[in-house]
């Protein structure tokens, strides 16, 4: 059931001053035909509170039935019908106010039409509110659980592309694992406890935004295994001001990048190269800057399956609303991908 506008308090405390100030003419008119205070005043008083009270009932009811196409007919006739009752009960009950005045007696026949026009038009003015509120109170609720419903949509994608991109480094770490446990036993063991480090703060995170200092910490885990993987061939460079690291950033997001980064970077030489990770701030963007080397030559662009830069688009995507967050591209023998974090 709908909540009736008479609930909402400036609603109700409009519709009592507006009856209090309909009395209150009534009262004077009436003084005017020359009808005594006493009489005037219950007959504004008692006319205007049934008036309140039809009011009242055509939009409680309406709470419980809302009516389409046309069906509103049906609205029209119960105002018609609540006002015939509204004159019905003027004409039978009133003149008992003032039983020996003739000019009052008078007076109530004359106004009877007056009266149900006036009260036809209040209490359908009153049933086009109500039905409006209603309207507008369902839409909102409509566009609340729609809004809902793509934000369970939404965590829902970004967690299934979470739970995607552990896979997709868990493989890649036990592969190397394998190949050392036997060549390097010692190193396999480190690379053990470093990838349990890695995992036990990956679990930890949500989709909740964390600060950049938190995702570099993060990502120095990750890079401790890849140097145990790639011994002295990787090197890498991280830049960034001490007065972003309290910036907002969504957890996970340097990881896939960098590891991308690695993988083309590596893959296609034997010589040690070197990871560039840079973090500016250009108004209203954090922009973080991932390079590595790059050969048009040797390099294999089909290599792989892309995930890694297409689920960080695709986060960026459902949690900005934005497809220009991300942009990856050759410069001067350097891949360079660049991701820019809005700070709201």
């Amino acid at each position: 059931m709908a909540s009736s506008p008479l609930n909402n308090k400036k609603f109700k405390v409009a519709f009592i001053v507006l009856f209090f100030i309909l009395a209150g003419l009534q009262f004077y008119a009436l003084q005017n035909f020359g009808i005594t205070q006493k009489t005037a005043f219950k007959d504004s008083i008692v006319a205007n509170f049934i008036l309140a009270l039809l009011c009242w009932l055509i939009s409680n009811n309406l709470s419980f039935y809302q009516p389409s196409g046309n069906k509103y007919i049906y609205v029209i006739i119960w105002c018609m019908m609540l006002s015939i009752g509204f004159c019905s009960i003027i004409e039978f009950a009133f003149p008992s106010f003032d039983p020996n005045n003739h000019q009052y007696q008078e007076l109530l026949d004359l106004s009877i039409p007056v009266r149900y026009i006036f009260s036809l038009l209040l209490i359908g003015t009153m049933a086009a509110i109500s039905m409006l509120y209603y309207k507008q109170q369902e839409q909102q609720e409509l566009e609340s659980r729609r809004n809902e419903a793509e934000k369970l949509t939404r965590e829902a994608e970004l967690n299934s592309l979470r739970e995607k991109l552990h896979p997709h480094f868990l493989f890649n770490s036990l592969n190397s694992i394998s190949a050392l446990t036997v060549s390097k036993p010692e190193q396999a063991r480190k690379m053990v406890h470093q990838l349990s480090d890695f995992l036990r703060g990956t679990l930890r995170k949500d989709d909740k935004l964390s600060t950049l200092k938190e995702e570099l910490e993060h990502l120095q885990l990750y890079l401790e295994i890849e140097k145990v993987r790639f011994g002295n061939r990787l090197n890498t460079t991280i830049e960034v001001d001490e007065d972003l690291l309290a910036k907002q950033i969504p957890p996970m997001l340097l990881q896939p990048i960098v590891e991308n980064a690695i993988k083309f970077g590596l893959y296609d030489t034997l010589e040690a190269v070197e990871i560039s990770i840079k973090t500016t701030f250009e108004t209203p963007y954090l922009v973080v800057a991932v390079s590595n080397p790059f050969d048009v030559e040797t390099a294999h662009p089909n290599k792989g399956t892309g995930f890694g830069l297409s689920s960080i688009k695709r986060r960026l995507n459902l949690l900005y609303n934005r497809t220009d967050l991300i942009s990856a591209q050759p410069q001067n023998h350097q891949f360079i991908t660049t991701i820019k974090i809005p700070q709201i």
